[in-house]
Order: structure tokens, then sequence, then C-alpha cells
């Protein structure tokens, strides 16, 4: 008896931030998990289109976001609504639709998810110019809206928020063409261990307050080591675990700046048990992006944003602010103020973690499949 071959999904992500890959990792396991007919494929579109250029211009991102922030946020708003510049924009990093076609015929998916904006402006094209039919689907990584999410030819978004839906019909998307599905993670982050047998494993005491500090997949943390300096002036010592990413030359800074310090310091590199982390912590000190946000609000971890970059990141805050589910810090001093006022009253630790609830995002990527596969079956009638 002949087995059959399983349907393909293909989802097309990026590497540009970690946000992208890791939205498209958690569609994969939910695919998995949701059906043994289905093959998830994964490919990083500027890997494949661009395999000499891509290192370069992720680099000189990086060194962007990193150095010049204000650059990067002048070029997001400059884009955000569409105009003769964004189009101009959008032709140089949706270029390469050989590839892309010959991508598709190898694969021959039944449907295509976008988790990375300048590949659904591709798939679009390529629906466009009637070279594909296949259904296409686009996942807002983030929790405001821009421009280069936006193609005619996309058959649902997936977005995390209701403020998003709207922003999209303001802009001329169909309602029925939106599902308000929450960012997907992984769903590692919708249950969590008990905090007394994590305290164990990570030799921390369960009953210490417990600051966690994250600064992205590449460790981009605030303003580096004066951040860090800054906590030894908490009047009582606290517990911090603080994640560099990949950014080991931090990390090295760290354990010797850290090494003489009041408090109790776990310093780790790329961790892939964040859910853990978040689990046995008390407040998250990160940079607002979207799927840091979401796996949070999973696990009803209470927020506080430090020094949010330009642009999405800007706009992630905003929306946090707005439904009050996180505290804002523009410096180290007002850090290290928000942190006394938490140990000398938790009320508003406390209240953010019941405003969480009301959030839920533990099935964001259930839900997305589900709409996924709704997608594709609707493509094919």
């Amino acid at each position: 008896m002949s087995v059959r071959e399983k349907d393909k999904i293909l989802i097309l992500s990026a590497t540009f931030g970690d946000g992208h890959k890791q939205v498209a990792k958690a569609i994969s396991e939910a695919v998995n998990s949701c059906s043994a007919n289905l093959e998830p494929i994964t490919i990083d579109v500027m890997q494949w289109l661009h395999p000499y250029l891509n290192p370069v211009i992720n680099y000189f991102y990086k060194m962007v976001i990193k150095k010049f922030p204000n650059i990067y946020g002048y070029f997001y708003q400059k884009t955000k609504k569409r105009n003769s510049f964004s189009d101009k924009l959008d032709v140089l990093f949706s270029s390469d639709m050989d590839t892309m076609l010959d991508i598709l015929k190898r694969v021959n998916p039944k449907v295509v998810v976008s988790t990375y904006p300048f590949a659904a402006s591709i798939i679009s094209k390529l629906k466009e110019q009637r070279l594909i039919d296949i259904p296409v689907v686009t996942i807002i990584t983030d929790y405001t809206n821009h421009s280069y999410w936006m193609h005619p030819f996309t058959d649902q978004y997936l977005v995390g928020s209701e403020q998003v839906k709207a922003s999209l019909i303001a802009s001329g998307v169909e309602s029925d063409k939106i599902k308000c599905t929450g960012i997907p993670i992984m769903q590692k982050f919708a249950h969590k261990e008990p905090r007394e047998q994590l305290a164990l494993k990570y030799s921390l005491n369960p009953k210490q307050l417990t600051v966690l500090v994250m600064g992205g997949g590449d460790g981009f943390i605030g303003k580096g080591l004066k951040t860090f300096k800054a906590f030894e002036k908490l009047e009582v010592p606290i517990q911090l675990i603080i994640i560099c990413g990949r950014n080991n030359k931090l990390q090295k800074q760290l354990s010797e700046v850290l090494s003489d310090s009041k408090h109790k310091v776990l310093l780790l590199g790329y961790s892939e048990n964040v859910h853990e982390l978040m689990a046995i912590s008390d407040l998250l000190i990160s940079k607002p992006g979207g799927v840091t946000i979401t796996e949070a609000m999973a696990m009803e971890l209470p927020l506080l944003i430090y020094h949010p970059l330009p642009g999405q990141e800007a706009g992630n805050a905003d929306y946090l602010m707005d439904l009050e589910l996180a505290m804002l810090c523009e410096n180290e001093i007002d850090v290290i103020n928000k942190i006394q006022q938490i140990m000398n009253n938790s009320f508003q630790l406390d209240s953010i973690k019941h405003r969480t609830k009301l959030f839920p995002a533990k099935n964001s990527s259930i839900d997305a499949v589900d709409v996924i596969l709704q997608t594709s079956f609707n493509g094919r009638e």
C-alpha cells in the first residue's frame, strides 16, 4: 500500500531580528502538533534569495539598530504609510522573484505563510502576475502596523491585537481578511512549572524578588554596562537573571563587572529555556519585541520596558502602555527607582499581572494554524 505524501505548508521567514524566526518556529511546531498529514517547511527568504549579500545586509542592519537607532526610526516612519519612497525600497528588498517561483514549484505547498514583510510582498507580486494561485497568509509579528505588511493579493492576515486589525481596516484591508489570533509563540510558554522546582534547578531563592533582563537574540540590552552597574544602588539584594543572547562580548564584560555584586546574578548567553526563566521571575526588563511581549503575557510576567528603539518597538511600547500592561523607563535611574518602588509596594506589579490574564496568548500558535488551514481549504475550492 502506497504512503500518501504529506501536504506542505511553506513558512517564509528571515533573520532580521529574532521575532520573524521565532514566529516561524512556533507555526512549524503547531502544524506538527495539529496533524500528522502536514509537513511544515521553513525557509529564510533572504538567505535563499541573496546568499552572498544576506550576511552583509544583516550586519549593517544590526549596526544601524545598535549605533544609529534614530536613522532606523527615520526610515521606519518614512515608509510607515505607502508612498513612492516606500515603493522603491519594497522593490529593492523583494527582488529575485524567479528564485522564489522556483522554490514554490519544488515545494508545491498547500499554503504559504509569511512572517517577514518582504516575503509577503514577493508572493503577492507572483499572484498578481498570475504565476501562482496558492493561498497566502501573512502574520504580523508586532503590535503595530506598517505599509510593508500590506499587499493586495494576501488572502489572510493574522494579527496580535484588535488595534492592529483596526489599523489594517483603516488602510483599506477587508475586515474578513483579518483574524486576531495573537502573535504565535512556542507552546512551552503555555504552561508554568512550579517556581520552587525551577528555583532548585537554577540555584535561586524562590522567595526572593527575581528580575529577568533580556535584550533580544543578539543581546542589545539598553546601554550595556552602565545599566547593570546601577543595580548596585538598590537598597536590598535581589536576584538577577541576565540573558545576553549572542553578545559574547557583553557577557564577558558583565561577568567581570558583576563579580562582586551584592545581588545573586545568573548570567547566560543564548537560551532555549526562556520559558523557565520567565516562570521563576517576578519582573522582566526587556526590549518590547512583539514575540517577547506575547511570551511574557502568556507567562503572566509583568514587563518593564527600557529605552525602546524607534520604529516597531516604540509602537509595541505604546500598545502596552495604553492598556497598562507594562511600565516604561527611559534611563537606568528610572529603572532602579521603579524596582525600588516594587520592592516597597508590589501593588503595581500585581495589577499588571492581573491584567495580562485578560489578554490570553497561550494558544496563539494553535489558533493561527486553524486559520491557516481554513485559508488553505478555502483557497482550493
